[in-house]
């Protein structure tokens, strides 16, 4: 029997790694991500996997740095790599050298992402948004000064405002780097206490050349910029993170320059207009108070005052005379009043009732109604109509004296 020939550990992976790796081509699979996570280092661990299998596979930080997209699980991707195999722990990963959404370019899921988080975060809200000065003193424009967009937004600003002080902040608006430096020329503006307003955009192209005005970068610059800012990037049908969180959204550079200043011709025609309708008040106000005038003027009273005053003297005598007959008339229906009550009250006199033949007899002060009410020997005053008798109780006999 002959013997089989005894090999190490590492031989056998490094035999292993040499197959694998040298066999197999790159590849591009299609797996869902899971399990991921991203090392202190900046490498990207994950899991790709579909309904029967799974594997284990790193994206390098190289390679994560030029993702446009956010990693998580669950996201279904096409990942273009190869298989390696680690000899330490023959381990076998794939490694991932580009990595695109299934069903979705990168681009269009980075936006998504972008705008899910900021809109949570509410910096898309319509209250937070700034209005615009109407009569801005200084603009800043961030963007190429040798665009075709620089031309339109000046020659409509100076257009419309010839007064307009304009200073550009040039940064490039495509490519690699373009989106920091838009984002420091934007937080620059801080600095710039005379600044009022400020433009940031670009003109038209494709989703790649206007990414600069995606990135997470500038949206945060614009919404910290202490200064309201308009957005034009693209056209109408363009519409990107930078338009959602300015203060304004210009559909093109054109009309951010009829945004940020008014037309100086427009207001002069408000100025005209305004200037007619005030002479038209002022005109129909002095023609109704020459109206009143002529009216008051045309009145007796402002013909002829010395009449007027007589009529009036005699119209107060005959008032006055007619009081003091209402006065007269009324103090003797009163005085006949007091008269009657005075009648009645006499009638009802006690004096009239003594005058009659009857008496009032008191004892110590207090009226005598019964025979109880004295004893013998009390002092008696008893008063009639014409005077009054003191007289000793002798005796007391109850009943009818009859």
């Amino acid at each position: 029997m002959t013997e089989m020939p005894t090999i190490s550990v590492t031989e056998l992976v490094t035999a292993f790694k040499q197959v694998v790796e040298g066999t197999l081509p790159t590849v591009c699979v299609q797996g869902e991500i899971s399990n991921f996570r991203r090392s202190g280092a900046g490498h990207c661990y994950l899991t790709l996997k579909d309904e029967h299998a799974e594997m284990g596979a790193v994206i390098w930080r190289s390679t994560a740095e030029r993702l446009r997209f956010q990693l998580r699980d669950g996201i279904k991707v096409l990942a273009t790599g190869g298989l390696q195999v680690y000899v330490a722990r023959g381990n076998c990963q794939f490694v991932i050298d580009s990595l695109r959404p299934d069903g979705i370019g990168d681009l269009e899921l980075a936006f998504r992402q972008l705008k899910d988080k900021l809109q949570q975060e509410g910096l898309f809200d319509t209250e937070r948004k700034r209005p615009l000065p109407k009569f801005p003193r200084r603009i800043a424009l961030v963007t190429s000064p040798t665009s075709a967009a620089v031309r339109d937004m000046l020659q409509v600003i100076l257009r419309r405002w010839p007064g307009a002080d304009v200073i550009i902040l040039p940064v490039p608006v495509q490519g690699q780097g373009a989106a920091p430096r838009i984002a420091k020329a934007i937080r620059y503006l801080r600095h710039m206490s005379d600044v009022d307003v400020a433009i940031t955009g670009r003109g038209g192209g494709s989703l790649e050349d206007m990414w600069p005005f995606n990135e997470e970068v500038v949206a945060r610059a614009i919404v910290e910029c202490p200064v309201p800012v308009i957005s034009a990037v693209g056209h109408e049908i363009d519409v990107s993170i930078a338009d959602l969180v300015a203060d304004r959204r210009a559909l093109t550079p054109s009309e951010a320059g009829e945004l940020v200043v008014p037309s100086a011709e427009s207001l002069r025609e408000e100025l005209r207009a305004g200037q007619s309708r005030m002479y038209q008040s002022l005109r129909h106000r002095i023609d109704r108070l020459r109206s009143t005038v002529d009216a008051l003027a045309a009145r007796r009273v402002m013909q002829s005052p010395g009449s007027f005053i007589d009529e009036q003297r005699l119209r107060f005598d005959e008032l006055g005379d007619r009081a003091m007959r209402a006065v007269r008339q009324l103090l003797q229906l009163k005085t006949q009043r007091v008269q009657a009550l005075a009648g009645q009250m006499d009638a009802l006199s006690p004096l009239k009732v003594l005058s009659r033949g009857y008496s009032l007899t008191r004892s110590a002060g207090q009226l005598v109604t019964s025979v109880d009410d004295i004893t013998a020997g009390d002092q008696l005053v008893t008063r009639t109509a014409d005077g009054t008798i003191e007289s000793t109780v002798t005796g007391i006999k109850k009943g009818d004296p009859a």
